[in-house]
């Protein structure tokens, strides 16, 4: 093995298999702060490009929060560092005023939006980050102590979205000392970022903690496949409730749900909740996918009979009706405006309707249907409507130039608008 070679790392088929996931990619992109973990990405996502005869395109990104004076030092050294290796990339401000709470959460979100506008700028379509093996092994611990299920003791995953943004974490399972070796070996001088050794944040007190944990046996390879172990039986039971989805779960026209609440009950809580947390992202128009707390203490609620009346979960208004879970889109204080459909168009109406204009017609509208009475909609559709009145309030109705109804919620009565109802 040649000088600066780091086992594991760097030869080609161990490359090609890092970044298989994004090998057919037009174009990606890398999130380098300057450490030495996302220095390491840079430095194996351009030899991996250089093993390929057709590579994805390249794009670095190095983002000052303005939250430190040193970080626009940190991110010229990143892109004088991908300059030297034929990179294309640019430094990203947060710019504006900074929130006094919550400015960790505030400066991700910051992150991923300056990130995804970037993206779409440059026709890149997916982000790596530098996630390694310690990383899990802190966010399964955080988890754990806060009494997360199996869904959250998986860790992170591979492959998720944030925050708009397609991210793939290739070195989630590679050692950070591994990823040291590589930066050592370029001769590159990596930031050290001091909030990273702030006892003051929870994941560095989980991380100082770490070598106590490995000398009794739990250290970041066993919590890794920990993590493996709980998404394989998330996976198992993700796959259970999808197909009791298709079983107990309605769907109708205005994205409204009606769960049979007999086998809901008779489900486990494992299944029923995920069940259960599917229906609200659907129907809510994907709020918050990621409250799992408050789904479970709504399963527990309806499971022990002690949803008395309709409570709002996650966007939705849930209530208990004729043997059934009754879940309506909650109106909320503002409802979506108008929105004109382009000539062969199309938008997401509410995160919950795919509504697309097949005409080359400039002047449809989608509007909220709101208060059209009962007796309107019935002359619409043709049957009696039991729907409730949040889900008719917040369907989506398409009209032309002279008002002519074209669509109702999820019905079309004209060949130049299709609606799909979202449910992935």
């Amino acid at each position: 093995m040649p000088a600066g070679m780091t086992p594991g790392l760097e030869t080609p088929a161990e490359l090609q298999a890092l970044f298989a996931a994004v090998a057919d990619q037009p174009a990606i992109a890398l999130a380098v702060s300057g450490g030495a973990d996302s220095l390491a990405l840079m430095l194996l996502a351009q030899r991996w490009a250089t093993t390929l005869s057709n590579p994805p395109a390249i794009h670095v990104y190095s983002v000052d929060h303005g939250l430190r004076p040193e970080a626009s030092g940190e991110v010229a050294m990143v892109l004088q560092a991908a300059q030297a290796l034929g990179l294309p990339a640019r430094g990203l401000v947060w710019t504006g005023a900074k929130p006094s709470s919550g400015l960790q959460e505030a400066a991700r979100i910051a992150r991923y939006r300056l990130l995804g506008a970037a993206m779409a700028e440059d026709g890149a379509t997916v982000l790596l980050t530098a996630h390694h093996r310690h990383d899990q092994a802190e966010t399964v611990l955080m988890r754990m102590a806060h009494g997360s299920g199996i869904e959250g003791l998986k860790g992170m995953t591979t492959m998720a979205e944030i925050e708009g943004v397609l991210v793939h974490r290739p070195l989630l399972g590679v050692d950070p000392e591994a990823l040291r070796a590589v930066v050592d070996a370029a001769g590159l001088v990596p930031a050290e970022d001091p909030s990273n050794i702030d006892p003051h944040y929870e994941r560095v007190r989980w991380r100082q903690a770490l070598p106590q944990l490995a000398a009794l046996g739990l250290d970041s390879a066993a919590l890794a496949t920990f993590a493996e172990r709980m998404a394989e039986a998330d996976a198992a039971i993700a796959q259970i409730a999808d197909g009791c989805f298709t079983e107990i779960v309605r769907l109708d026209g205005f994205g409204a749900a009606r769960i049979e609440l007999a086998p809901f009950v008779g489900l486990s809580p494992a299944i029923s909740t995920r069940l259960l947390g599917r229906t609200l992202n659907i129907v809510g128009g994907r709020q918050k996918p990621r409250a799992l707390g408050q789904v479970e203490r709504l399963r527990h609620a309806i499971a022990t009979g002690a949803l008395a009346k309709a409570t709002t979960v996650l966007g939705c208004v849930v209530r208990l009706k004729d043997g059934a879970i009754a879940v309506a889109r909650e109106p909320g204080r503002s409802l979506p405006p108008d929105a004109l459909l382009a000539p062969h168009g199309e938008l997401v109406w509410d995160e919950r309707f795919r509504i697309v204009n097949a005409s080359g017609e400039g002047d449809l509208t989608a509007s909220v249907a709101d208060y059209l009475p009962r007796h309107r909609l019935e002359e619409f559709l043709g049957f009696k409507v039991t729907a409730p009145a949040e889900a008719i309030r917040t369907a989506p109705i398409v009209r032309d130039a002279a008002g002519g109804v074209l669509s109702l919620g999820g019905w079309s009565f004209d060949e130049r608008i299709k609606v799909q109802l979202l449910i992935d």
